[in-house]
């Protein structure tokens, strides 16, 4: 997932001069309040996103592979993403040649899924460079090179058309109206979702299938089912799914396809 770096820099407020004071006519209330506003900027706009980079890395291990990551950069991917894991097992998905995680953060879905032998090779994509940086780390850490791309891409803008994937999976920005400002968890109008929707379908092989993570706290089936439609795909099966959001945190999982190909059997309704 995404981390807070894009947070708006600019820094002068229309009430207060940081060095001259407030202009006149403008009340101490007022000024008081700029400057705070000024203050908060600096800070959430600067100094946070300075000393986040200053974090030394930590490590993940998944059956082998040490994934390098910061603590920010992680939206769900090491805990409940990991459930990727025997959800695709349990389907019975035969081992895939090339899967894709969306939104990757620091890749713990993906890496997960190429070190317990779901997929021959690998895909990852950010538009956060620190996450991607992370992502890079790994992959030179573990001798991964011929199996492991890794792009700076917003959503799939910049992914090369030669990039085409039997398996997508992601753990997305799950809440349209709650966590503003939080890019690891907010999708205003869900436009990344969107974006991703009207995408995806040239990256696709053949009967290539995209399973997504989804949250009942901050979306249902049904938020996601008319833009699948819209784009020309087609969902092929709902799963673990509340069809109300919920007052905590529910993972469901949305299978989605092409809507002109053929259902591979691991991924049916059931």
């Amino acid at each position: 997932m995404v981390s807070l770096d894009r947070c708006a820099t600019s820094v002068i407020t229309p009430d207060v001069d940081p060095l001259h004071g407030p202009e006149p006519g403008v009340s101490k209330n007022q000024a008081t309040l700029g400057m705070q506003t000024f203050w908060q900027r600096i800070e959430h706009g600067t100094i946070k996103p300075w000393l986040r980079r200053m974090r030394p890395y930590r490590e993940a291990t998944y059956s082998g592979v040490r994934v390098s990551y910061k603590s920010h950069l992680d939206g769900g991917g090491s805990t409940f993403g990991q459930d990727f894991i025997p959800l695709l097992r349990e389907r019975g998905m035969p081992k895939v040649q090339r899967a894709f995680e969306w939104c990757t953060g620091p890749g713990f879905i993906g890496f997960s899924l190429l070190a317990h032998g779901l997929t021959e090779t690998l895909c990852l994509a950010d538009v956060n460079p620190e996450a991607v940086a992370a992502c890079r780390r790994t992959v030179a850490r573990n001798g991964l090179e011929r199996s492991v791309a890794v792009y700076l891409s917003d959503n799939l803008k910049d992914i090369p058309a030669s990039e085409q994937w039997d398996l997508v999976v992601s753990n997305p920005p799950h809440f349209v109206d709650t966590s503003f400002g939080q890019l690891r968890y907010h999708d205003p109008d869900w436009s990344v979702h969107r974006g991703f929707f009207a995408g995806i379908a040239r990256h696709l092989n053949p009967s290539g299938v995209v399973v997504l993570q989804e949250n009942n706290a901050g979306s249902t089936p049904d938020t996601f089912i008319p833009m699948i439609a819209e784009a020309g795909l087609k969902a092929v099966f709902v799963q673990n799914a509340a069809q109300q959001r919920t007052e905590r945190s529910h993972m469901f999982y949305l299978g989605i396809m092409r809507a002109s190909d053929s259902v591979p059997a691991w991924a049916r309704a059931s």
